[in-house]
């Protein structure tokens, strides 16, 4: 039986690939439970510090089997949830960070699932619907939040009201995605972000990520208080930031060269 998840490890960054690309990764109630597993396990592992997500060709993720949901309901699952059971709950538990690879058709539920990553790179073939109210739903993993912090309140009534897809390079305009890549590029780009991110000190990098995910979330004045907060509460090594200086500068003039 083929695996509906991949999950592969490599030099602290875990891929992990939706892998039923006859139904162009639809999510079964079977991929929900093993894509929940795959995420869970990439955030316990001691040897993975960076999480891609991507789908196998051609669609990153087409959204729920419609065919499963209109008969049992097995699969209808949020982000209210266990993380066992939902990688919506799974990706918004993960305290490292988590590349989306978007290699195709990206929608609702797949869509939702891109917005619980933390950097969005598309394939120039990558498209991207929330097509609930054409089904005959209200999202469960986040769509209403996450979709308009990203391109705003107006374009995201927009693309959820009328169920239209929006295209790789109209998703960069609208700041969804962080950058659009020729398809053969994608991976090769998702891996050298996610290795440019594993090289950093993972406990700042963690820090910084739950900075982010928490002050989303609250008023300006919170959010600086929270920032303070971590400030005041950090404890950081004076001899492994010497250590670090030289590196940070040579990086730094390498990336202006």
């Amino acid at each position: 039986m083929t695996d509906l998840v991949l999950s592969a490890t490599s030099e602290r960054v875990t891929t992990i690939t939706l892998n039923r690309p006859e139904a162009r990764n639809a999510l079964s109630s079977a991929l929900l439970t093993q894509l929940s597993t795959a995420i869970n396990d990439a955030e316990a592992s001691e040897a993975t510090d960076v999480i891609i997500l991507t789908g196998a060709d051609p669609a990153f993720c087409a959204g729920l089997d419609l065919r499963e949901l209109g008969s049992a309901e097995l699969n209808l699952v949020g982000g209210r949830d266990s993380a066992a059971l939902s990688p919506f709950t799974a990706l918004w538990s993960t305290t490292k960070p988590v590349i989306a690879a978007i290699n195709g058709a990206c929608v609702t539920g797949g869509f939702e699932l891109a917005l619980g990553c933390d950097i969005l790179v598309a394939s120039e073939r990558a498209t991207f619907a929330d097509t609930h109210a054409r089904v005959g739903l209200v999202p469960a993993g986040g769509m209403s939040v996450f979709l308009q912090e990203a391109v705003g309140l107006r374009r995201a009534k927009e693309m959820s009201l009328t169920g239209n897809f929006m295209n790789a390079h109209d998703a960069l305009r609208a700041h969804l995605v962080n950058r659009v890549v020729e398809h053969d590029d994608l991976m090769p780009t998702a891996i050298k972000i996610a290795a440019d991110i594993a090289s950093n000190d993972q406990k700042a990098v963690r820090a910084l990520k739950r900075l982010y995910d928490e002050n989303s979330q609250m008023t300006a004045h919170d959010a600086l208080a929270n920032e303070r907060a971590s400030f005041k509460n950090w404890r950081f090594d004076a001899a492994e930031i010497a250590r670090r200086r030289s590196d940070v500068v040579d990086r730094g003039r390498g990336q202006q060269q």
